[in-house]
């Protein structure tokens, strides 16, 4: 599986992916309209992306990003039921990671709207299914959460517990238990003296 490409930009295909030459091999990669923008606009020639490799049946379509968390954000979006890697590259064509992970976080489901073949169900299953785990990393991302937090509310999130449930149990989480096994099962503990 491919990672990551480095290589020259050959310009562009037919059906819009971006071309990069690595050592003679010209690899197609669909990528953001914002990056291709950029792309172009800069006339950069080198070039760097994180991929993620769709297999089907009839074709191996690659999927580039130049930032580890817009990868991240792509496979969050995939893990829900009839969301595919083109629908999700379409999602973020509509807006930058942050905004529409703060979109999602909130509940408004009508960013996600514009995107042609999603309707306002599609929308709001996206919602639903991606809001706990967006809301406990937006939370991380304001300061409000450690890194270690993030990975055991996660975990709660998979156990059956909302991210708010995950986040205020960690509160009552002892600072002196590190890592993220040792929060995980202080807050474990916590959660199950409540019920």
């Amino acid at each position: 599986m491919i990672g990551k490409l480095t290589g020259s930009f050959g310009g562009t295909t037919s059906e819009g992916a971006v071309l990069i030459d690595v050592g003679g091999v010209g690899y197609a990669v669909r990528i953001p309209l914002a990056a291709l923008q950029e792309l172009r606009a800069k006339k950069e020639k080198g070039i760097s992306l994180f991929i993620h490799t769709a297999v089907r049946e009839d074709a191996i379509d690659l999927y580039g990003f130049k930032a580890q968390e817009e990868l991240t954000f792509f496979k969050q979006l995939m893990s829900v039921k009839g969301v595919g890697p083109k629908t999700a590259l379409g999602i973020l064509n509509v807006a930058d990671v942050k905004t529409l992970t703060g979109s999602i976080a909130r509940g408004d489901a009508s960013a996600l709207t514009k995107v042609f073949g999603i309707g306002k169900k599609s929308a709001e299953r996206i919602v639903v299914e991606l809001r706990d785990k967006l809301a406990s990393v937006a939370g991380a991302s304001s300061g409000g959460v450690s890194g270690d937090d993030v990975e055991a509310i996660e975990a709660l999130i998979a156990l059956g517990y909302s991210a708010s449930e995950g986040r205020e149990a960690l509160k009552g989480v002892a600072p002196s238990a590190s890592g993220v096994h040792n929060r995980l099962a202080a807050a474990l503990k916590l959660l199950g003296s409540k019920r």
